[in-house]
């Protein structure tokens, strides 16, 4: 069955969620991150975790809101479904601790030529109400049709113009064969097109692909600890377009340049293709 444009406007959670100093060093675990910052919860001042473990902690909230009998769409329809883009905000440091509350709410859906886009805005905030992280994530469902008209209720705030400044730094990643298995559990995000080859074949996939949300990790590992090698908590927002596939067992290309107030990325796979475009981020002061 389409999706319902009438569906825009749903919300989901609240998910409580633990910010525990075993989520924080899994994640950095899962994506190899090894600097102080993130993995020795002895240091002075403890550890904050990676930007990225926001993502994790809003999956709850993205993985349920498809599944509302608003929104429409069959199991099998669900299952066309691909990451295109992500727009994250980061308001406060996640660190141990933390009381958190994951939200979600559908804010846009639209006839696109592959198929369906949707938007969902996902938050994270403290048992308080205090804001922590603030997600667009754009997804697009191949082959998939919308009943309704298109409706965009939100989408990500406006980008400043980000021009790159000097020379474009390149940094080869392997991607061992078996990252998607612990990533998938570090992360606690499942699809078993990334762990289960056989699922992956079946869904036309020429193996096992790498998360995008890894990939993106992996990226904002090396541009941080290139740029921001002691205080990684000052990545304050990062977005990037999902145009490409990464096998596991082969190796990726992270380029970065510094721009005002922030730097600019891409990633491109084995085979010279760009796996994330787009990519920029913004640094805060503190």
């Amino acid at each position: 069955m389409p999706i319902n444009a009438s569906a825009v406007g749903s919300e989901i959670g609240p998910f409580a969620i633990d910010v525990t100093a075993r989520r924080c060093l899994a994640y950095a675990a899962g994506i190899n991150d090894t600097r102080d910052a993130h993995l020795d919860d002895a240091r002075e001042g403890g550890i904050t975790a990676p930007a990225m473990l926001a993502v994790a902690m809003e999956w709850p909230a993205s993985r349920d809101l498809r599944v509302t009998p608003a929104f429409g769409a069959s199991l099998e329809e669900r299952l066309r479904v691909v990451h295109a883009a992500q727009d994250t905000e980061i308001h406060s440091p996640l660190r141990p601790g933390l009381k958190a509350v994951s939200k979600g709410r559908l804010v846009a859906a639209k006839r696109i030529k592959p198929g369906t886009l949707t938007i969902s805005r996902l938050t994270l905030e403290t048992a308080a109400g205090e804001p922590l992280a603030t997600s667009y994530s754009t997804a697009i469902y191949r082959g998939v049709d919308l009943v309704g008209d298109d409706t965009v209720e939100a989408q990500p705030p406006a980008w400043p113009d980000l021009e790159p400044q000097g020379d474009w730094a390149e940094t080869p990643v392997p991607i061992a064969r078996e990252l998607p298995h612990a990533y998938t559990e570090c992360a606690d995000i499942w699809n078993p097109i990334h762990t289960e080859r056989a699922v992956a074949l079946a869904a036309g996939l020429p193996d096992i692909i790498l998360h995008g949300t890894c990939t993106l990790a992996l990226a904002l590992r090396e541009l941080t600890a290139a740029r921001l090698p002691d205080a990684p908590e000052r990545l304050k927002r990062f977005s990037c377009r999902f145009t490409g596939m990464v096998i596991p067992g082969t190796d990726i290309q992270v380029r970065h340049a510094a721009a005002e107030g922030g730097a600019l990325f891409e990633v491109l796979n084995a085979e010279g293709q760009a796996a994330v475009r787009e990519g920029r981020v913004l640094f805060g002061t503190e």
